[in-house]
């Protein structure tokens, strides 16, 4: 028996080679052959090859007889550790915290111990001793790869030395020999190194109970350990090594050279001299050294030949490979050679953008290309996977599709959680109780969909949950208690517990009724509709609690998987029995591995770093090769051939994945040859992708950023990649193979025939195109937001307060009329305590002492109130900023009150408007003859407009009073307070009636009637000043003040940021006023000027 060598540039080819040999029964009728792939995808697509090739007659589609494994499981076997390895990395991480833990007070162990706080106290103390499992496990990890990729370094350590020769152990890592010698003592089986030598004298001895013939297909990279098993096995075994090699020629260069063969260190290695292909030198590494690596003499060393490579830039690429040199003369790029594609995109979501147009492209282009044809690879799966998601309507889509949406898509090993949404819901659950409970972080898990069917929790039910949250100021931790570790527990407020009572106390009581119960003044916005609900939130919050108080202390594994799962329980209902089977299975392979140490002492950051890896994505045979469109990492497809190969997201600074050399691990000091390099391995990966394309290779990645627009370069591989294309032909083809996108996919590049792509659009999107149309159409001035009024409804009764209402701003009037619902801003749920209070937040707390000031209040109790809404600073803090603000809401109130003597009076108001109509309504409070209105705010005009139209309400009324009407607010000098008061015009009825002259038009139409621009226009032309310097300031925005341009509603019918000419229009029939020749002046004029004649004093609004 021996070790015989098969390689070819394509695995296809490699295929066909393993079915020829399969096809060849073995003596025994019954035996099973026995294949070794690298991973699941190549599985399933192999036996779909192979079935192909093999069966009771050729072609006819069946593949039996044949085990699939990986290598991993056959050395389980050969070494029989298949039930349990001591020495694997799960199962060695167990002892490994015993012998820590048993080792902290040794002199030897004094930097791990500092780096476990064993020395320290408090709250630092805890958190570094919850790094223990994660500590342990990884250093479980590095001694296991020592043990694979140089066992001579733990022999070494157990004789007395610090390892053998190429160089010494350092002085910073003389720790772990006596580590690994604690650890040896405390595991009752043969250390590691020792059993991989029974285990290479036991196979060559004598044969095992493996099948007599063997193959190992696909793999780029061995560990030195398994090749050597390997190497053993094949002494009473055939043993095939099926290798996929881009390069015939370069690994005879690199066989013949006698001094190329064994690990040496990196550093030393010069096969990358005999690449002279430069994709072979950079990308090449992992399989030169795998070459190094292999047996010097197998029985058999052939080569595959039989691939054809196309007439196109990427056949000519993949021919210079094999050839290991670039023959560049006489080839030239054809207009219509789109087989190497690299789109340079605005970030990962115009990635997939581009990515579905290209896909449609080349479906169209080629009737015979199907989605199985096709696989999509991208180094960062999770990244991508939602933007795949929506990109391709692999969710609910409404409205018109892409037709993208039409094609059979497929993910594949994406993490559990993600998957599962039981286990996400266990992983948030990890992630609360280790944190401090945000509002942000229960609202999100309140969002999860198991979470919802438990509760019954809707849209709607969420939209208001949040709502409460915010105001009643729920920022993080769940009572006092939780916030200890913090140092917080004397602080009630802010807390969900603190929220939570004034939601429940708010069923019963609003906020304004003078009560509240200890600490929680109630929430007025409980509906009695919504009693239920917030029932249903305080349940929710309460078993979330529990589970968050129960994931705490420490306790054995057991217990801590236990009581995630009650947790989970508690909180999720599914209708999907695998999701609870799925748990149950992950939570039972846990316990598995750690065996008779799942009594060992854990905290919950050691339950979550546990956890991390059995969430991690795991493919499955299943989610590969199922006739669909597959996405996937780059791993479980490689070297796979496919018609059409994409890679997704080579940005600079993800690909090659970025790594950090552990500062602990021993190999990385002085790199052997032959052990593992992740950036080599993703270089591989990138070399074999590009091999494995056999009509068209598509890549692309980030080229600009997606919010500065700033070029940004390729990944280095990448870039690589394209220096080598640019060799490939007689000239460089760089700026044809590379394709630079718009940053919006309705720019008219993507719908412009030729613009990006060769002869035709690039995309395949009607709504881009319709964008695209619109956007590069006749430019004209913009139009109103509707181009003339709308039909006027029947006159009726107007009610005082529907007239106020409009004028507080007439543009939001008008689509209050409509029932049109604006996107006026909306808080976002803090998870921060206020440490200090915005301008704006700070108005509201004013204008509520205010208002309770106001209806008879203390000053102080009103202070209380504020206190207990949690919207202050906790402390000092927040009392000194409530003294302040308390203090100016007295002082106008004191002078508010100074005005209103008595309980004040309602007036009803019913004023007859001719032709049948009437203003109806009630004014009150009313002190004898005299109104006060009072604000928090400094006056302004919007503060001033209710009042005067109460005025004029009254002196219609009764026209024999002496009304006035008294304004009060803040002035524009610090601390002081502002006065305006006003009488009634000489004929009350005549302004009014033109007032809702005014509101009729405001209903059918938006009118230029900005109230600070237009009060601003007004109050120059009573002084007799030019009003348009005066109206454009007030409208224009600048750095110290927001203008009434900004404002949403004006927005929406002028656009953003609209030139103060939109308001200068003419007047409209009936609209006109003497002096006047812009509808902003005239309706100014028509406004403010009867009220600016009656002001007897003032210190009102800035001129």
């Amino acid at each position: 028996m021996a070790l015989h060598l098969h390689r070819a540039e394509r695995t296809d080819v490699l295929a066909d080679g393993l079915g020829a040999l399969l096809a060849s029964p073995l003596a025994d009728p019954f035996a099973e052959e026995l294949v070794l792939v690298p991973a699941r995808g190549v599985e399933r697509w192999l036996s779909q090859r192979l079935s192909h090739i093999l069966g009771a007659v050729h072609g006819d589609g069946v593949c039996a007889g044949v085990s699939f494994r990986n290598p991993a499981s056959l050395i389980a076997e050969i070494t029989g550790t298949a039930d349990d390895d001591p020495w694997s990395p799960e199962s060695m991480t167990w002892p490994l915290l015993e012998v820590i833990d048993a080792s902290l007070d040794e002199p030897w162990c004094q930097t791990l111990a500092k780096h476990l706080g064993h020395f320290d106290t408090g709250a630092e103390a805890e958190l570094r001793k919850g790094r223990r499992y994660a500590v342990a496990r990884r250093l479980a990890g590095l001694f296991a790869s020592y043990a694979r990729q140089r066992p001579e370094l733990l022999a070494g350590w157990l004789e007395d030395g610090s390892g053998d020769p190429p160089g010494d152990l350092d002085a910073d890592l003389a720790w772990q020999p006596e580590l690994w010698r604690s650890l040896v003592a405390r595991v009752s089986a043969d250390p590691p190194h020792v059993r991989h030598a029974k285990t290479l004298a036991r196979l060559r001895e004598a044969p095992t109970d493996l099948p007599v013939r063997l193959s190992l297909f696909g793999h780029t990279r061995l560990p030195r350990t398994d090749i050597e098993l390997l190497d053993a096995l094949s002494t009473h075994h055939d043993l095939h090594l099926w290798l996929p090699h881009p390069s015939d020629d370069l690994w005879r260069a690199l066989q013949s050279d006698d001094d190329l063969k064994g690990a040496v260190p990196r550093r030393a290695d010069t096969s990358g001299r005999a690449a002279r292909h430069p994709l072979l030198e950079t990308l090449g590494r992992d399989l030169r050294e795998l070459q190094r690596s292999l047996p010097a003499t197998p029985a058999t060393d052939e080569f595959i030949g039989g691939t054809t490579k196309s007439d196109t830039l990427l056949g000519w690429l993949q021919a210079d490979i094999a050839a290991n040199n670039i023959n560049a003369e006489g080839r030239s790029l054809g207009e219509d050679d789109r087989s190497v594609q690299v789109h340079a995109c605005h970030g990962p979501a115009r990635q997939i953008d581009v990515l579905r147009e290209v896909l449609l492209g080349l479906l169209q282009d080629d009737p015979t290309l199907e989605p199985r044809d096709i696989v999509v690879m991208c180094p960062d799966i999770e990244t991508y996977a939602p933007l795949i998601v929506a990109g391709f309507g692999l969710g609910e889509v409404a409205g018109d599709t892409h037709p993208a949406h039409r094609l059979r898509v497929k993910l594949a090993d994406r993490a559990l959680i993600q998957t599962n949404p039981l286990l996400g819901v266990a992983a948030e659950l990890l992630t609360i109780a280790g944190s401090r409970a945000t509002a942000s972080q229960v609202l999100n898990l309140a969002h999860a969909a198991p979470v919802r069917a438990r509760f019954g929790f809707t849209d709607d039910d969420l939209d208001a949950i949040t709502d409460w949250v915010r105001q009643a100021n729920i920022r993080w931790g769940f009572d006092p208690a939780h916030r200890q570790p913090y140092g917080l527990d004397h602080f009630v407020h802010n807390t969900w517990r603190f929220g939570l009572d004034r939601i429940l106390t708010g069923v019963a009581m609003s906020d304004d009724s003078q009560a509240w119960l200890d600490t929680a003044l109630p929430l007025d916005d409980v509906g009695s509709n919504q009693v239920e609900l917030a029932g249903r939130l305080a349940e929710y919050v309460e078993r979330l609690h529990k589970t968050c108080e129960s994931l705490s202390g420490t306790k054995p594994l057991t217990d801590w998987l236990e009581t995630l799962t009650t947790g989970v329980r508690l909180l999720t209902r599914s209708d999907e029995a695998w999701q609870e089977a799925q748990l149950q299975r992950e939570f039972a392979d846990v316990v598995r591995q750690a065996g008779a140490r799942a009594a060992t002492q854990l905290r919950l950051a050691d339950v979550s770093a546990l956890l991390g890896n059995y969430l991690a994505g795991r493919p499955t045979r299943a989610n590969f090769r199922t006739g669909t469109l597959t996405v996937c990492t780059m791993v479980p497809m490689r070297s796979v051939p496919h018609r059409v190969v994409c890679l997704v997201g080579l940005d600079d600074g993800s690909f090659p994945r970025h790594t950090v050399a552990d500062g602990d691990d021993a190999l990385a000091r002085e790199p052997m040859t032959g052990e593992r390099d992740i950036r080599a391995e993703d270089r591989q990966l990138l070399l074999d992708a590009i091999c494995a394309a056999t009509e068209t290779l598509v890549i692309t990645y980030t080229g600009a950023d997606e919010h500065s627009g700033h070029p940004r370069p390729p990944s280095v591989p990448l870039a690589e990649l394209l220096d080598a294309l640019d060799r490939t032909t007689s000239a460089p083809v760089r700026e044809r193979i590379v394709v630079r996108h718009p940053l919006q996919p309705f720019d008219r590049k993507n719908v412009a025939p030729g613009a990006l792509i060769p002869g035709k659009p690039f995309t395949f999107d009607p709504t881009a195109l319709a964008a695209a149309q619109a956007l590069t159409g006749t430019r004209c001035t913009p139009k109103s937001f509707i181009s003339e009024p709308l039909p006027a409804t029947p006159a009726g009764d107007v009610t005082l307060a529907d007239l106020t209402d409009f004028f507080k701003d007439p543009v939001k009037g008008f689509f209050r009329a409509l029932d049109y619902t604006l996107p006026w801003d909306v808080d976002a749920v803090a998870d921060a305590m206020p440490v200090e209070i915005e301008p704006l937040e700070a108005w509201t707390v004013g204008d509520r002492m205010l208002r309770d000031m106001l209806r008879g209040m203390h000053p102080d109790t009103a202070a209380n109130a504020e206190w207990r809404r949690g919207t202050l600073p906790p402390g000092r803090l927040g009392m000194r900023k409530a003294t302040e603000i308390r203090d100016l809401a007295r002082e106008l109130a004191v002078a508010a009150l100074r005005h209103r003597k008595g309980d004040g009076d309602a007036y009803n108001i019913d004023v007859d408007l001719g032709s049948g109509r009437h203003l109806t309504g009630t004014v009150s409070p009313v002190y004898t003859e005299h109104m006060v209105s009072v604000t928090y705010s400094r006056l302004a005009p919007k503060h001033v407009l209710p009042a005067w139209i109460n005025l004029l309400a009254l002196a219609a009324q009764h026209p024999d009073r002496g009304w006035s009407t008294l304004c009060i607010g803040r002035s524009k000098s610090r601390n002081r307070i502002a006065q305006q008061l006003f009488t009634p015009p000489v004929d009350p009825l005549a302004v009014l009636r033109d007032l809702v002259s005014i509101y009729d038009a405001g209903r059918r139409e938006p009118l230029p009637l900005p109230l600070n621009t237009s009060y601003a226009w007004a109050l120059a032309r009573r002084d007799g000043d030019d009003p348009y310097p005066a109206a454009r300031a007030a409208w224009a925005s600048n750095d110290y003040r927001r203008g009434d341009e900004a404002d949403r509603a004006h927005q929406r019918v002028w656009g953003d940021r609209p030139a103060f000419e939109v308001l200068l229009v003419p007047p409209q029939p009936g609209e006109e006023m003497e002096g006047e020749d812009t509808r902003l002046g005239a309706l100014a004029a028509r406004l403010w000027l009867p009220l600016l004649d009656c002001e007897l004093s003032s210190e009102g609004p800035p001129r």
